[in-house]
């Protein structure tokens, strides 16, 4: 990226010139530079230059580092509303709207997987927002989506519990295996272990199924799993 005093010298106009600093484009930016660069990397230099601008500027949107985090968080958690596939409310029945809005998280950490692990290492708003789903909002949509349907509150609750933590546990595995950092979930690069594999013969034979990329597919099994756990938990309870 060329300095930005460059740009002025060669006649450019600066980049925050052309297009007026705000919260939204700081928190796009940022996420963009997580993307391309990593967490590690993001400074508030860094992305003020990015923007074209002195870190300093930044500070009248962003107060400092960690509420620029959270920004992001809510930025990535924000996309699902411009999801086509996701529902606002079960139309075609709980399982397809409980699937639609898995997969729509499961887009995000997908296109954001360096960014991803954001939403399990930053404080949310209140300890009862669980994260992937950890905005008020999507939290009122699942909610209201499955008491429309015939859930029991406590029954609600059961399926949030049980819908939040299977896709945090799948998709902050599946991001570390994109290059998301996910502490003691990160994989070392090296395709063999420094020890060597003669030791383990069956895993050396099995090495290429093992690197088999079949994260959909577990994905979907899993989910499927997940919804026949909460058909058993609401059927169970209500005695039908």
């Amino acid at each position: 990226m060329p300095d930005v005093d460059e740009l002025v010298v060669a006649g450019q106009e600066r980049p925050s010139d052309r297009v007026p600093l705000s919260r939204e484009r700081i928190l796009a930016s940022a996420l963009e530079f997580i993307d391309e660069d990593g967490l590690g990397a993001l400074t508030m230099r860094r992305l003020g230059a990015r923007l074209g601008v002195e870190a300093m500027s930044l500070y009248r949107y962003v107060p400092g580092r960690e509420e620029l985090l959270d920004g992001v968080v809510d930025a990535m958690v924000g996309e699902l509303g411009h999801d086509p596939e996701v529902l606002r409310r079960p139309t075609h029945g709980w399982q397809d709207f409980l699937q639609r809005l898995a997969h729509g998280v499961r887009r995000v950490a997908i296109a954001h997987p360096r960014a991803f692990p954001l939403v399990a290492s930053t404080p949310p708003q209140a300890p009862w927002l669980r994260p992937p789903l950890r905005s008020v909002e999507w939290v009122e949509t699942f909610l209201s989506g499955l008491v429309a349907d015939g859930f029991s509150d406590d029954q609600a609750v059961a399926a949030y519990r049980a819908f939040t933590s299977f896709l945090l546990g799948n998709l902050l595995l599946e991001v570390s295996q994109r290059g998301g950092a996910v502490g003691p979930l990160d994989l070392v690069d090296e395709e063999v272990p420094p020890g060597g594999l003669d030791d383990a013969p069956h895993v050396r034979r099995l090495a290429p199924r093992l690197a088999e990329d079949r994260a959909l597919q577990e994905f979907e099994e899993s989910l499927e799993s997940l919804i026949d756990r909460i058909s058993v938990l609401v059927l169970g309870t209500s005695g039908a």
